[in-house]
């Protein structure tokens, strides 16, 4: 049969044209086909060299550069994800931060003896037990409420104790009898004070309520923390019982606790303090909320164009034994974040004028794939008990207090309530200081969880403070200031203030410089893909093209070759199966379409037609042999029976 024109054309230059891609046999031809035909040098000088010394240069070479190309590119992607940080800095009006201000001392200790009357009580008898000094007779005002009679139950079983050299046994302070202990031992050591007898210790037992082997001793080598520390224990316990009404009434008020104050140079009052009840300061006072809607602002930097202000202490009503400081605490924040006073307050002496000039600068980090931060916390999968924006502060408290609640069935005081749930106190939830304490020591451990779920927020404000300090009031001034701070007190001259209770605090700007430090991409895709083809050129000679190149031949072809090899070896498997099934011995016929097979070829790749003929013969096998053609054109007896009449010889 004729061959159209167009297939005969085809076929001459499949002929002609060397093999390609997936047409080659075997990957090693279609390596050689590759060097022989890539726009690399490299490649190509590996086939074409002569001698072995020049093809392993050249080997060598390629593989050098290859190498370098991949470090370059790793050196590149890690730089993409990198950040550069810039500072701006900015002249212009501030606003002004919120300013928040506590007392030292949370409760009027006048108005909190009927709540603490029976502490009181078991703690200077300790005192006098372990040191040896009391009071005289002095009566202790015992109060009638409900919680000083469980109170004295729960004093004896968690009292103060003596330990001899840690010993198992320890010396009751309040019964003054001996007593066994056990339970793993933390010792919270301190050089502040020392009780006289290096080798006497004081602590508290603290047992699991439901299994009572299971216990752990809490010593210090201080007897004043230990003291501190078993006080505020227990007065935790009173005062999660007391409601928050009763509580802000026991506190300061901003009368008693603001006598004069200043802002840009102009007179402000209790009017721009907003009040917010904190569990362990009492009544806070925060100046420029911005819960109004406005938000101060100040237009010159120095101390008299900042906030001024003189805070009553009233040192006189300070509980002795919660708090062994007189003064005020502040913290300088943003209106919406929430003031940890507790974390990172700081304290304003009494009789001292305390300056603290600021800085003001935000911060803006770059999100992943840069850095580990988070936008708004809305990622974060910690409930924000805080109402507050996100901080990691935020953040690292309420995970305790939801560890707290889920763990011990009740709350800590110290931080705001979950819903549906209430604070821990030693009438519901008896076991809950062994389970707080216990759960503290693995959040300091970091084995809660908290600090690995907890991230940095990528915005934030911060107002860099600088402290100083200068007496107040001076001697010559101290005598007619105070008497007019009396009047202004309300006290008129029936009481002279003592300078101890006074605080003189300024806070302003120092300059009104904003800093804005941001991180910016290091890199962007353009340079990215530039750099990219800087290290293909620079060692390879390469463009886009030979990287497509190298992923057709090296991905694509190579993966047809191999997926053709499979699919021969598996169809030649499944023809011999079925073979075997039936029974049947290979025809004659089989054997001629099988000339090209040899057994003795033990080689996968399929040989060529030289390495065919050079191939040695099986011993026991019919020689192989090619097929003869199929093509009916050749078989001229059957078309052609008679000759015609016009191809007989001329004169026959």
């Amino acid at each position: 049969a004729a061959m159209a024109p167009g297939k005969k054309i085809t076929a001459r230059l499949k002929r002609t044209l060397p093999v390609k891609g997936p047409q080659a046999p075997t990957l090693s031809e279609l390596m050689r086909w590759y060097c022989l035909n890539t726009n690399t040098h490299g490649c190509r000088r590996i086939v074409v060299s002569r001698g072995r010394l020049r093809r392993f240069l050249w080997i060598l070479l390629t593989l050098s550069a290859v190498g370098l190309i991949l470090w370059q590119c790793a050196e590149l992607l890690m730089n993409y994800y990198s950040a550069s940080v810039s500072v701006t800095v900015q002249f212009q009006k501030l606003p002004f931060p919120a300013v928040t201000i506590c007392n030292i001392n949370p409760y009027k200790y006048s108005s909190m003896k009927d709540y603490l009357s029976e502490l009181d009580k078991e703690t200077k008898k300790a005192l006098e037990t372990f040191y040896g000094f009391s009071e005289g007779k002095s009566k202790v005002r015992r109060s009638v409420d409900e919680w000083n009679s469980s109170g004295s139950d729960f004093f004896t079983q968690i009292p103060l104790l003596k330990f001899e050299d840690f010993s198992k046994t320890a010396t009751d302070l309040r019964s003054g009898q001996k007593r066994k202990i056990e339970g793993s031992v933390f010792h919270k050591d301190s050089s502040i004070v020392n009780s006289g007898d290096s080798n006497d210790i004081i602590g508290f037992q603290l047992c699991d309520a439901n299994n009572s082997s299971e216990c752990a001793l809490y010593t210090f080598s201080s007897g004043v923390n230990a003291i501190q520390e078993w006080y505020k224990l227990h007065y935790m316990n009173i005062m999660a019982q007391i409601p928050l009404e009763t509580k802000e009434k026991l506190s300061y008020s901003a009368d008693d606790l603001l006598l004069t104050c200043f802002f840009d140079g102009l007179s402000c009052d209790k009017r721009h303090f907003t009040r917010f009840h904190h569990p362990l300061h009492g009544n806070c006072y925060t100046f420029n909320s911005g819960e109004s809607g406005t938000i101060l602002s100040t237009s010159t930097g120095g101390s008299e164009y900042g906030l001024q202000v003189v805070l009553y202490i009233d040192e006189a009503d300070y509980n002795p034994f919660l708090v062994t400081s007189t003064g005020a605490k502040i913290i300088v924040h943003d209106q919406d974040e929430y003031p940890f006073i507790e974390d990172i307050g700081t304290e304003i002496e009494t009789a001292a004028a305390t300056s603290i000039g600021m800085h003001f600068t935000r911060s803006r980090k770059l999100s992943k794939p840069y850095s580990d931060c988070t936008e708004t916390g809305a990622d974060i999968p910690v409930e924000n008990l805080y109402n507050k924006s996100y901080s990691l502060q935020i953040c690292l408290h309420s995970c305790f207090q939801k560890a707290m609640v889920d763990s011990c069935g009740c709350a800590q005081y110290a931080q705001p309530l979950p819903a549906g749930a209430e604070y821990c106190n030693y009438k519901k939830n008896p076991n809950w200081m062994y389970c707080y304490y216990r759960l503290h020591e693995k959040f300091v451990k970091e084995q809660l969880g908290c600090q690995q779920i907890c991230k940095d927020a990528c915005s934030f404000k911060e107002w860099a403070l600088t402290t100083s300090i200068a007496q107040w009031p001076s001697a010559v001034s101290e005598d007619w200031m105070l008497r007019v701070l009396s009047w202004d007190k309300g006290q008129k001259i029936n009481k002279k203030l003592n300078k101890t209770d006074l605080a003189n605090l300024m806070v302003f700007y120092k300059d009104l410089n904003e800093r804005f430090i941001s991180e910016n991409p290091a890199n962007t895709l353009v340079i990215l893909l530039s750099n990219f083809g800087g290290q293909l050129g620079l060692w390879m000679s390469c463009s886009v093209v030979c990287v497509i190149e190298i992923v057709e031949v090296f991905f694509i072809d190579s993966l047809s070759i191999v997926m053709r090899r499979q699919w021969q070896k598996a169809k030649k498997w499944w023809n011999g199966r079925k073979r075997d099934r039936s029974g049947k011995p290979p025809q004659a016929g089989d054997l001629e379409r099988q000339g090209h097979d040899n057994p003795v070829c033990i080689d996968e790749d399929l040989p060529t037609f030289n390495t065919a003929l050079r191939l040695p013969l099986p011993q026991d096998s019919p020689l192989p042999r090619t097929p003869p053609p199929n093509y009916s054109t050749l078989r001229l007896e059957a078309a052609f029976t008679e000759q015609l009449p016009d191809t007989l010889e001329v004169g026959q």
